[in-house]
This record gives structure tokens, C-alpha cells and sequence, in this order.
């Protein structure tokens, strides 16, 4: 018996994924503009390959889901724009921890991304794995790897694509969202609000009007949908893709930056 769309949204409750504690390290920490830069760099570049449909919502409808498809690029036209607002933020945020202007211009996305790749691969770049030219950890790849399967429109890959679809909204709109706005903007650290422009990305994302809290319900209705006993296992399979591999790269950025990383500048500091 396959299990009910009930069961599967518990199942991603309940990975470690959906309550990881970077974002509350993160503003424990208080981290300083070079780590600030890395983490976003890692953040930015993992969120990037998660916008494009590819041939996905296409997929989709040659399965004959046609409605199914039409929500899934609902999603990808919602997301299709958001790459300069984050690197906005980021250069925003990057000034406000460094109270100088690390990044002159936070609308040049393009200087913005460089300087966030050079303070990774600074702070990142002797981590087994690391790829110099991108400014990626190995976690980063693997995690970007479950969204190149949307390329491909075999039926197995299809459905596995949808369960990963699924998890990525309820972790984008449950964890990712609500922790940036946690370390950014709760923990008061950064003296900023959903009102300042530069932030127009956490705040277009945020809340129950919010982009990812449609973009969850439009995922959970294509896979209510579809969801049979021949189609579970591997809509669990895309689901567990994206988990593992998102937990394992907060896994590396908290170790490497925000935890060991902390405790070894404090203590040559000491």
C-alpha cells in the first residue's frame, strides 16, 4: 500500500533537514563579514539550480498531468527572477556586518556573487573536494546534482523529480525562509527589516503571502495527485535525494564556519 501524501509531508517533518540549526548557529555566532560572505556564496549557488524547470513541468504533462505540470511551472516562473534580489541581500547584509561598504553597488549582482565566491574560497577552499573554479564544496555539488536530473524527462526520473519538488518547497518555505529571517533579521544583528528594499527577497518569499507558501501548496497538490503504488517509491526517493544531500551541506557550512570554525578564531584570539 503506497503511502498517503499525509505520510510523506511527515516523513520530511521529520528528517533532520527540516530542523537543522544553522541559521540559529548562525545568529549565535554573530560571524564575521568573511564567513558571512562564504555562507551565502554556498546558499546562493545551491538556490540558483534549484529555480530552472528545465525539461521538468514538460515532463510532466507528456505523462498526461497536465494540471500537475501547470503548477509545477507556476513555481519555476515565480522563482525565475530571484537570483539578483538574494545577491541584493547578500551584499546588504555583507555591508551591515563589516559597517563599511564591502560591496559598493548591491545591485551588481555580478561583483556582489565574485566577492561572496573570494571569501569561499578563502574560508572553504582547503576542504576536501572543494571545486576552486566554481567555489563549491563537494556537499554544494551533489546537493545542485538532484536539480540536473530535471533535464531528463524519462518517467522514472520524472517522479522523482516531483518528490523532490515536494521537499524543496515544505524546507524552502518551513526552514530555509524562516531561518535567513531568524539570523537576518530577528536576532537584530544586521539592523535591518522586511521593509528596507534591499531585503525584497526574504520579504517576497516570507509569511503566509509569501512565494513559498504557494509554491508548498502547488507542490503538494501535483503529488497528491499522482500518488499510487506504483509512483511512492520514487517520489520518496527524490525526496530523500534533496534532503540528504541539503542537510549535508548545512552539515559542512556549520562545522566549517559557523561552530569549529568560530571556536578556532576565538581561541587565537584568546
Amino acid at each position: 500500500m503506497a503511502k498517503t501524501i499525509d505520510e510523506i509531508v511527515d516523513y520530511i517533518r521529520n528528517h533532520r533537514c527540516y530542523t537543522h540549526p544553522i541559521f540559529q548557529n548562525w545568529a549565535a555566532v554573530d560571524p564575521n563579514p568573511k564567513v558571512v560572505g562564504a555562507l551565502f556564496h554556498q546558499i546562493q549557488c545551491f538556490c540558483a539550480s534549484t529555480r530552472p524547470g528545465w525539461n521538468f513541468p514538460v515532463a510532466v504533462k507528456e505523462l498526461g498531468l497536465a494540471e500537475e505540470s501547470a503548477l509545477l511551472q507556476e513555481i519555476v516562473e515565480s522563482e525565475e527572477d530571484h537570483g539578483p534580489h538574494l545577491a541584493t541581500m547578500a551584499g546588504f547584509i555583507l555591508n551591515r556586518t563589516s559597517k563599511s561598504e564591502i560591496c559598493p553597488d548591491v545591485y551588481d549582482q555580478q561583483a556582489v556573487e565574485s566577492k561572496l565566491k573570494d571569501y569561499s574560497d578563502e574560508l572553504l577552499g582547503r576542504l576536501p573536494g572543494y571545486d576552486s573554479d566554481s567555489g563549491l564544496t563537494t556537499q554544494a555539488r551533489r546537493g545542485i546534482a538532484v536539480f540536473d536530473r530535471r533535464k531528463r524527462t524519462d518517467r522514472d526520473s520524472t517522479f522523482r523529480n516531483l518528490g523532490t519538488a515536494l521537499a524543496l518547497e515544505m524546507i524552502s518555505n518551513r526552514q530555509l525562509i524562516p531561518g535567513e529571517k531568524h539570523c537576518l533579521i530577528d536576532s537584530g544583528l544586521y539592523g535591518v527589516s522586511m521593509s528596507d528594499p534591499e531585503m525584497h527577497y526574504l520579504a517576497e518569499h516570507w509569511g503566509e503571502i509569501g512565494a513559498e507558501q504557494q509554491h508548498e501548496k502547488n507542490a503538494v497538490t501535483a503529488v497528491a495527485s499522482i500518488l499510487s503504488v506504483e509512483t511512492e517509491p520514487l517520489i520518496m526517493e527524490g525526496a530523500k535525494d534533496f534532503l540528504d544531500s541539503l542537510a549535508n551541506l548545512w552539515d559542512v557550512l556549520d562545522s566549517a564556519l559557523l561552530q569549529s570554525g568560530y571556536k578556532t578564531e576565538a581561541a587565537a584570539a584568546a
